[in-house]
């Protein structure tokens, strides 16, 4: 065991000092990093082995139980922290029978808007009282990034107590202006619906919902937004209107009215974000923002989500950003190809209009 603990160790060191994201362990190949965008194969690591692979997965964990929960479920997130020199978020799995990680490195320091090349507008969101924020797009496209950066403003800018509720704890804040909990799940609360109803009890101001899994969880966080709190949480969807689709058939069909009135009142807005590869090297953001006004509140109320679409393309003097514009943008900027924003653009036709 103290063989792999060494070579995890080296592994994790050359990950921080190639300025690296991710760590990928997996059978059959060389450990691999990606930087800035790009799978970088280990090649002077040897090509790992069932036994390697295992060997290196079981230095993670923790604990034991952490251990025994590994094998029980064939998968599991976890945090690791590698002495005081980084923090990780991880995904043990088996593949083909053999175990593997994908290792996400957490940024110690907690970036601002400004720095991850994101809208200001959004930090009018983190000052507000109440309300409920999505922030949407597929797994790794930097939304618990850009969350983190929205908390940390308000930990800057004023007293509160906010809750967070995460599987796994990634960014670890620095108590400023704010008194901030956070609760992990598995360690500190059976599951999100459990310690999103709790934070009820606990006087809290503004909760952050790392994600929302189940329809008990979002009608907890409707129902938060709706009782005065400043609710901030993620989903693994595209845009504006899939968003609120998807939240609606979460519910049974005698359901749905109750939630697309509360949904209506108590939407903030929803921020869709992807990082896509700068011309430059790196990765830049492209994104879309719908606000909630009374043309996007009735749209959710009558069930016409298809026709939002249209509201963000009509709305930007109110602040709203459409993803082709934003794409378009970056394609005048020299940031991207145009071939880069064809592909990550839901409606291709429209953005060759633009550019």
């Amino acid at each position: 065991m103290s063989e792999y603990k060494k070579e995890l160790e080296e592994l994790i060191e050359i990950v921080i000092n190639e300025g690296g994201s991710d760590l990928h362990i997996s059978v059959g190949r060389h450990p691999s990093i990606r930087v800035l965008g790009t799978l970088v194969p280990l090649v002077k690591k040897p090509i790992l082995t069932p036994e390697d692979t295992l060997g290196l997965v079981e230095v993670l964990f923790p604990t034991k139980e952490k251990r025994d929960e590994f094998f029980a479920k064939k998968e599991l997130d976890f945090s690791y922290s590698y002495k005081e020199k980084a923090r990780f978020r991880c995904n043990a799995f088996f593949a083909s029978g053999s175990a593997g990680v994908a290792m996400r490195l957490i940024p110690k320091k907690i970036s601002t808007l400004e720095e991850l090349n994101l809208p200001p507008s959004l930090a009018d969101f983190t000052r507000r009282q109440q309300g409920f924020f999505l922030l949407v797009g597929p797994v790794g496209q930097g939304k618990t990034t850009t969350l983190s950066a929205m908390i940390e403003l308000i930990n800057q800018e004023r007293a509160e107590h906010i809750i967070t509720i995460e599987d796994p704890i990634e960014y670890i804040y620095e108590q400023k202006q704010s008194i901030i909990d956070q609760r992990e799940i598995g360690l500190d609360s059976p599951d999100f619906h459990t310690a999103l109803r709790g934070t009820f009890r606990q006087d809290v101001d503004v909760i952050m919902v790392g994600e929302m899994r189940e329809p008990e969880t979002i009608a907890t966080a409707v129902t938060a937004a709706e009782t005065g709190h400043l609710v901030f949480a993620t989903l693994h969807t595209n845009n504006a209107p899939q968003t609120i689709d998807r939240i609606l058939d979460s519910f049974s069909a005698d359901q749905q009215p109750q939630i697309r009135a509360q949904l209506s009142n108590t939407l903030s807005g929803i921020f869709s974000q992807r990082l896509l590869p700068r011309v430059s090297g790196g990765v830049v953001p492209a994104y879309e923002l719908l606000i909630n006004n009374n043309a996007v509140a009735n749209l959710i109320r009558e069930g016409r989500t298809h026709e939002i679409d249209s509201v963000i393309q009509t709305s930007m003097e109110q602040g709203m950003i459409d993803l082709n514009r934003c794409l378009a943008d970056l394609v005048q900027k020299g940031e991207i190809t145009i071939e880069t924003a064809r592909m990550y653009s839901l409606k291709p036709q429209v953005l060759d209009r633009l550019i």
